[in-house]
């Protein structure tokens, strides 16, 4: 006869205890998984909404640049030449641009799925700065923790415009009392158009107006802008530079 095997009644009841504590191990296990998960849903939602903050506020600081680079070209081709007004501009001071440069923050805020919110594009000066604060179209989800499928994020973001170049005077102007005389009392001109000089009344041989050229010091590096030939005119991005901020 085959012997007859016997469990022992103690070991028996460890095996039945035991299983009802790996059932709630597994689940808190499960339940972990799932909360960082959740977290993890949380950044990448966080994470977008920053971008889009950040795009946001350098379209405006971008759009703001374009628009500040024309208003010192229509000045300069305006033969707006004292030192005072051209500072200024490259500066952004006294500057209204045409169009709101927060309409820019939005188009890119909308272009990464946020919105901008009631208020959220302010623009300060001295430097020119835009402040925008974003909140993202998309809740972070369901999870195991309550309330996230309601849940967005929002973000804010600083872009700064700042001038790369400064005014340089022009030289002075030739004196006006001096008719061009030489040491015998008369000059050569006088002869051959009645003492008139070619460039003493300040327009050129068409009896236009000169427009006086204009330096600028961009980075250590001297630029000189002729009115007369602006297609040399420097790009925006090397009159101001355009960058995130704290």
């Amino acid at each position: 006869m085959t012997p007859r095997r016997f469990r022992h009644p103690r070991l028996a009841g460890d095996a039945g205890q035991a299983f009802p504590i790996y059932i709630t191990a597994v689940a808190g296990l499960l339940f972990l998984a799932l909360a960082l998960f959740a977290v993890g849903q949380a950044g990448a939602t966080r994470n977008g909404g920053q971008t889009a903050a950040d795009a946001a506020a350098l379209g405006a600081a971008e759009d703001f640049r374009a628009q500040l680079r024309k208003g010192l070209l229509d000045a300069i081709t305006g033969a707006i030449t004292d030192e005072q007004t051209l500072e200024d501009l490259l500066n952004g001071r006294g500057f209204h641009p045409l169009r709101d440069p927060c309409d820019q923050a939005q188009w890119f805020a909308g272009e990464n799925d946020a919105d901008v919110t009631d208020g959220g594009c302010v623009p300060g000066y001295l430097p020119v700065s835009f402040t925008v604060t974003v909140e993202t179209q998309k809740a972070v989800g369901k999870s195991v923790i309550p309330g996230t499928e309601t849940k967005h994020a929002t973000a804010r973001a600083k872009a700064v415009v700042e001038p790369r170049c400064t005014y340089e005077a022009p030289a002075p102007l030739p004196d006006p009392t001096d008719d061009g005389k030489g040491d015998n009392g008369k000059g050569d001109d006088d002869k051959d158009d009645g003492g008139k000089g070619d460039g003493g009344d300040g327009k050129d041989e068409g009896g236009k107006d000169e427009k006086p050229v204009i330096g600028l010091v961009c980075e250590g590096k001297d630029i000189t802008i002729d009115p007369e030939h602006l297609d040399l005119f420097p790009d925006a991005k090397d009159l101001f530079s355009v960058h995130l901020a704290d």
